[in-house]
């Protein structure tokens, strides 16, 4: 069924973007109830609550449609790099930029996450201000402005 796999994946968005159920449904436009209908797949969304939803959340309509079968996935594969040269209206200089961009993120897609796994695994935060103060010796160590010593 569809409709429980479109609110899992709307319920892991939203988790992923750190919103509560109450904030996506107010920046969605939709009543807190029926969000949350959608995502324990109870109910069927129209394209128009699909896409404030997506546009809530950041992410394409496109990914929605699919996930709730209104739109069949994309098999055509687009090649980027083509399309990039036949752009007629870009420099040759901003074509040789955009082309190094995309396939330095193609080259490079393995070693962020060993380098994030690495550097997890080497690094631990350790603190080196001293304990924190209770209130009586803030108030004590601080003087207060204004009034004069006798």
């Amino acid at each position: 069924m569809r409709v429980r796999e479109l609110g899992r994946f709307i319920r892991d968005q939203r988790a992923s973007a750190r919103l509560s159920l109450r904030k996506l449904s107010t920046l969605a436009g939709i009543s807190n109830p029926y969000l949350s209908q959608i995502e324990r797949g109870l109910r069927r969304p129209s394209a128009e609550i699909l896409q404030a939803i997506a546009k809530a959340l950041r992410i394409s309509a496109e990914t929605l449609y699919v996930k709730a079968g209104i739109l069949e996935e994309r098999t055509d594969a687009i090649d980027i790099a083509s399309t990039i040269r036949l752009d007629a209206t870009l420099t040759p200089q901003q074509k040789k930029i955009l082309l190094d961009l995309y396939q330095s993120f193609h080259a490079s897609d393995a070693a962020p996450k060993a380098r994030r796994t690495a550097k997890k695994a080497t690094t631990k935060k350790t603190s080196t201000r001293p304990a924190n103060r209770s209130a009586k010796t803030r108030k004590a160590a601080t003087p207060r402005r204004g009034r004069k010593s006798a």
